[in-house]
């Protein structure tokens, strides 16, 4: 099997109990900008994101914070050039803001009603079809926040909610607010931290589950060789597991090693085991290379048995990875719980 030659027909799921309807594996779109560090030619990057809904991909995410807002502006760009409204669901993002080079998380009703209509602008469309809390705000009520949401649902300006590196808790004080479509959360071969309470949970509620970084940010794919060629700017350069490469690099020789015995690649044997995780389970690898865009709608193809999947899981087993998964794990879901809601008097 060739990774980039291989027609492969990318289904539509339901995400989520609500209704929406999305490609089973979307395209995350903050490499495109300056994420990783650098942002690629714009150009460029339009012909990809009409080659990924040509593809069948028309499930793409991004976030105010992805520039910051210059990811949003590319996406309207390539919408608007390509006639591609109604072919696609947007789904991004806000919560996450820069002040002064540091990281804030704000989720007051006010915020969340000006960082939606500054989306709103840059995108250039009528409404957003799943709009995500990116962060929680531990300052404010989970309630208060998804208020101001419900708000936006009602105002027909969004379709669905979703939310981003939520504990089980938070995720079940929102869906009683206003009913939860997805959940983003890291989950790939050395990220399973979610597995234990927050899948459980969302199958329990009906939420569908949105995995970023399904190639453990390309690691999975590369293993050393893309460490050793990331640019200066590039987030990975901060993450703790990039930084003990010579203790982790045998998790990817290994998933290497079943890629050469099953005749794929590397990247599409973890994007594979992501997908054989459940029918909710909708993954959204970020390229900015059309060869790999065409490798990761081949995980399709790939299937893995009972055996390979458990194989797989011990290459990578918690004690197996050195280093936490995120430079920023203050702001994952570990630490999102907020105060209840008869304690708020706003900010």
């Amino acid at each position: 099997m060739t990774s980039s030659s291989l027609a492969v027909a990318v289904p539509k799921v339901k995400l989520g109990s609500q209704g929406l309807v999305v490609s089973a594996q979307g395209l995350g779109c903050a490499c495109m900008s300056n994420t990783y560090g650098l942002p690629k030619p714009e150009l460029d990057m339009i012909k990809l994101i009409h080659h990924a809904v040509d593809s069948g991909v028309t499930f793409l995410d991004t976030s105010d914070v992805y520039g910051p807002h210059t990811n949003e502006i590319l996406i309207g760009k390539a919408l608007k050039e390509g006639g591609l409204r109604d072919k696609v669901q947007i789904a991004t993002k806000f919560g996450i803001r820069v002040i002064d080079g540091q990281r804030d998380v704000c989720g007051d009703p006010a915020y969340v009603r000006s960082a939606f209509e500054a989306s709103l602008k840059r995108l250039d469309v009528d409404f957003i079809d799943l709009y995500y809390i990116h962060r929680i705000d531990t300052r404010v009520p989970i309630e208060v926040t998804m208020g101001e949401m419900k708000k936006l649902v009602e105002e027909g300006k969004v379709k669905y909610i979703g939310l981003s590196e939520a504990s089980a808790s938070t995720i079940r004080r929102a869906h009683a607010v206003h009913p939860i479509t997805a959940v983003q959360q890291e989950w790939c071969l050395w990220s399973r931290d979610l597995e234990d309470e927050i899948v459980p949970t969302c199958r329990e509620l009906g939420i569908g589950i949105v995995p970023y970084s399904p190639i453990g940010r390309g690691f999975l794919a590369a293993g050393p060789s893309l460490v050793e060629n990331l640019i200066e700017g590039d987030f990975r350069k901060s993450l703790p597991r990039f930084q003990n490469v010579d203790h982790n690099k045998t998790i990817f020789e290994r998933v290497n090693e079943m890629a050469t015995r099953k005749g794929c690649t590397a990247a599409q044997v973890a994007l594979a085991w992501v997908h054989h995780r459940g029918t909710d389970v909708v993954p959204i690898p970020g390229t900015t290379k059309f060869d790999n865009f065409n490798q990761n709608i081949g995980a399709f193809s790939v299937t893995l048995t009972s055996e390979e999947m458990a194989e797989l899981e011990s290459f990578a087993s918690t004690d197996g990875v050195k280093g936490e998964r995120h430079a920023y794990m203050q702001l994952t879901w570990i630490n999102s719980e907020t105060p209840p809601l008869s304690s708020w008097k706003g900010l």
